[in-house]
Order: structure tokens, then C-alpha cells, then sequence
């Protein structure tokens, strides 16, 4: 029944590496459980917080970013049979926090209400074909950028998570501490590395997920001994976002006081129309080609493209996609979406949707036990980014560099992702600057009319900071 529903012979696959999979991704999301709550934290222009209350309620905010992810992921998998985990998307949790709270009068359930609109147009967006019909439109050699850029993307946040690039003393980035593997979790990250490589190499099955426990256990045996606790000004050696052990029970029970927490109507009240569709379509913007380039990415990894460079039931991908939108704000926890960090568990393995059932599962777990979830520093899971880039920058020769036309916006898309910190960003570069060379070439025909629309809409989005300006 298995593997007439979700194809395993077929995808040459089983039902081990499937498993294997699922928790090879979870343990590379699961660190947006200990960030999402740490963005989400935060005063809204109210003095208010997310979860009610008088100071953060950084649990709450926990509990409702591991539900929503386990039941969306769950979803994608049962539904689209895809490999892709779902959950609160970085960028788009960072400007909820950042830019829509702060806005006069707005409060956190007016922020996710806003977190809704845009999941609701983007639902219609599909629902109409519009949004599949967009990313059909895209050259084939744009998407094999974007997922070359992707894996530069995640490479970059993986490094930068385990402390080994970082802001200089004089320069923008830096290796390590002044140059060198100075501390403890640095090393971990070293060796979880090379470890995982190694196995690469010797292709050793499960490489990836034998890198996170080992380094996990590595360094949990550190901390216990060392007691170097969390990083800051004054413990520059200390561990990223979690330290690796546990103090009192591994499992709580979880509060869900996030769920609910949302308004459709008090943005228009506060802001009036035109901001609201402002902000709306900022963070449609975001959503809606994050995940273009992640499936694709994705679909690239596990050999899940036909091909034209589609991924398998592309429009039920976008669908479950477009709901967790929906989801994230009805959740309180900021719009889910797919995470890119799924190609770790396709690396090693998962090709079907049981691989994010098993995902989903684990997050629905983490309600639960989120202390046993916190103990995977980001040190330890870090490696599987890095060594996941690699994977992905392979595809880079697929690309025609002699053709200018075509290399051109393809450079720009992969170098714009990492350097702009954004893969909305390289992605809305390279579409403007295909359509510009293609025009200057005479080659204006083969530019798809949707191409032309979407062009112009990310030339809006990159002025939106003047726009909103003007309309302030």
C-alpha cells in the first residue's frame, strides 16, 4: 500500500531511507524552534506580546511554531508525496517582527492577520493556476541558477551558524575568531564535518544524519565537562542559540497560547487600505519565490524534476505550501513555508512524501520535547548545510556560460543569494536582469508575458522601502 501510494520502487527508494531522511531534515529545521520563539519575542508598538502576557513567552511561541510545522509538513507529504518540510519561514517571521509590529497602533494579532491575507491571496493564486503558471514561465536555466544559488545560501547560513564566518573587526566577514578555530564548538563543527564528508566519500549510508548525532553527542560530552554555556559579548566560545544539555524533565507539556492570535481587521482599522495591500504584497513577494526556488532546489537534489525542470505534482506542492501561510498566521507563529534545509534529508536518501510525514511527526514530538530538541546545537547540524551546498553547486555546469545572455543572469541570481542574505532577493535580480538582456539582445518574444508582470512587480518590491516612505 506504501509504495503503490507514494511510488518508493518507483523513486527507487525504501521505506528505512525514507525514514532516515525525514529525521535528517527535522534535525536540520529544528533549530527555527529555538529561533522562531527568539524573533518572535519581541514588543509590539502596543508594548505587547506574542502569547499574552507580561514578558515573552518564549515556550508558547515554541509550541506553536513545532504544531504548525508538524501538521503542514505532514500534509505536504500525504497530500503532494513531496520531500520538502514546512515551517516558519526566517524572512518572513523577521519582518513581521521587524517592520509590520512596529507600525503605530499594531499589535501581534494585527501582524498575523496580515500573515493571513497573504496566505488567502496566495491560496487564490493557486487555486486559479496563476501561481504554477508563473513558476512554468521561468527559463530552465534560471531555475538551475536558482538552485545552485540556494545551496551557496545555505552554505553561508550554515557557516555562519556555527561561528566559523562572522562580522570582522575591520572587515565586513571573518574567519572564525580573528582567524583561527578558537573554540570548543568551532572544532565540533569541524569535525561533524569532515566526518560527514568522509562518509560522503566512502558513500556511507546515512552520512548525514551519523554527522549530526555524532556530533550531538560530541558535543553534549563537551558541554557536561566544559560548562561553556550560550555565546555572547562576554563568552565569545560559548554555543549558538542552544546548548547542548538538559536541565529538569525532556518532556513538558506543550501551551498553545500563540493559536488565535490573529486579526483581519485591525490592520485596515489602524494603517488604513494601502498599506495593508503594501505589506500584504511585500510579504507575498517573499513567500511566493522562496518556494519556487526551494522546490526546485529540492526536486534537483533527489532527481524529482521532469523534464522541463518541474517537480513531480507541482501544483499540489504549492497548494499545501500556500495553506501554511494560512496556517502560520491563524498559529501565531508567522507564515510557514518550505524550508530549503529539506535537501539535507534528500542528500540522504528521502525521495517520497514519508519522508516529511516522518518530519512532521518529529516536530509534532518536539511539542513535547523540546528540551531533547534544543540539545542539536547548531553547531552539530551546521555540517549537513554545508556539506548539502556542495551537493547543490554541482548543478552549476549545467548552466551555458558561454552564452552571456544566459550567464549573466545566472551569475547573478547564484552570487545575490548569499551576498544579499536572501534567496527572494537573487531570485528577483536574476528575473529582472533576464528580461533586460533579452531585451537588449532583440530576443523581446521570448520573454514570457507573466515574466514582464513579474519583472515589474520585483522592481516594486525592491523600491517598496521609498514606496512605504511616501505613503507614511
Amino acid at each position: 500500500m506504501l509504495d503503490k501510494y507514494f511510488h518508493l520502487t518507483e523513486r527507487g527508494s525504501t521505506l528505512g531511507r525514507e525514514i532516515r531522511g525525514g529525521l535528517v531534515t527535522f534535525f536540520a529545521m529544528a533549530y527555527i524552534l529555538v529561533l522562531n520563539p527568539i524573533i518572535l519575542s519581541g514588543e509590539d508598538s502596543t508594548g505587547g506580546y506574542l502569547g499574552g502576557g507580561s514578558e515573552p513567552n518564549m515556550a508558547a511561541i515554541a509550541a506553536g511554531t513545532a504544531l504548525i510545522a508538524g501538521v503542514m509538513t505532514v500534509l505536504m507529504g500525504a497530500v503532494a508525496n513531496f520531500p520538502i518540510g514546512l515551517a516558519a519561514g526566517l524572512g518572513l517571521n523577521s519582518m513581521v517582527a521587524a517592520t509590520i509590529v512596529t507600525l503605530p497602533g499594531m499589535t501581534w494579532a494585527d501582524g498575523m492577520g496580515i500573515i493571513v491575507l497573504e496566505g488567502i491571496v496566495i491560496v487564490l493564486l493557486v487555486v486559479t493556476g496563476l501561481r504554477e503558471a508563473i513558476f512554468r514561465a521561468v527559463p530552465k536555466y534560471l531555475r538551475t541558477a536558482i538552485s545552485v544559488g540556494i545551496g551557496m545560501f545555505i552554505t553561508l547560513v550554515g557557516l555562519v551558524n556555527a561561528g566559523m564566518v562572522r562580522a570582522g573587526s575591520g572587515t565586513l566577514l571573518a574567519f572564525g575568531v580573528e582567524g583561527s578555530v578558537s573554540t570548543f564548538p568551532m572544532l565540533i563543527f569541524v569535525i561533524g564535518l569532515f566526518l560527514t564528508v568522509i562518509l560522503m566519500v566512502r558513500k556511507i549510508k546515512g552520512a548525514i544524519l551519523i554527522g549530526i548525532i555524532t556530533s550531538t553527542i560530541l558535543a553534549v560530552i563537551v558541554e557536561a565537562v566544559g560548562k561553556l554555556g550560550p555565546v555572547g559579548e562576554d563568552n565569545p566560545g560559548g554555543w549558538n542559540l542552544s546548548v547542548p544539555s538538559i536541565s529538569g524533565s525532556p518532556v513538558q507539556i506543550p501551551e498553545f497560547a500563540t493559536l488565535g492570535e490573529f486579526s483581519i481587521t485591525g490592520p485596515f482599522e489602524k494603517i488604513g487600505v494601502i498599506a495593508v495591500v503594501v505589506l500584504t504584497f511585500s510579504v507575498l513577494l517573499a513567500d511566493f519565490f522562496d518556494t519556487m526556488g526551494t522546490m526546485v532546489a529540492v526536486g534537483a537534489e533527489g532527481d524529482l524534476l521532469d523534464e522541463d525542470g518541474n517537480p513531480e505534482g507541482t501544483s499540489k506542492i504549492l497548494l499545501v505550501d500556500s495553506l501554511g501561510a494560512v496556517a502560520g498566521g491563524v498559529g501565531g507563529v508567522s507564515s510557514n513555508t518550505a524550508f530549503v534545509e529539506s535537501s539535507t534529508g534528500v542528500a540522504d536518501g528521502g525521495r517520497t512524501g514519508i519522508t516529511s510525514i516522518v518530519t512532521g511527526i518529529a516536530f509534532l514530538l518536539a511539542t513535547f520535547l523540546s528540551p531533547i530538541v534544543a540539545l542539536v546545537p547548531n553547531e552539530a547540524a551546521a555540517p549537513a548545510l554545508v556539506a548539502v551546498g556542495f551537493l547543490m553547486m554541482q548543478q552549476v555546469s549545467d548552466i551555458k556560460w558561454t552564452d552571456l545572455s544566459v550567464a549573466i543572469p545566472a551569475f547573478l541570481t547564484i552570487v545575490m543569494m548569499p551576498f544579499g542574505y536572501s534567496m527572494t532577493v537573487g531570485i528577483g535580480v536574476g528575473f529582472i536582469a533576464h528580461v533586460v538582456l533579452q531585451v537588449a539582445t532583440g530576443n523581446i518574444k521570448k520573454i514570457h508575458p507573466l515574466l514582464w508582470v513579474v519583472a515589474i512587480m520585483f522592481v516594486l518590491y525592491f523600491l517598496m522601502g521609498p514606496i512605504q516612505g511616501a505613503l507614511a
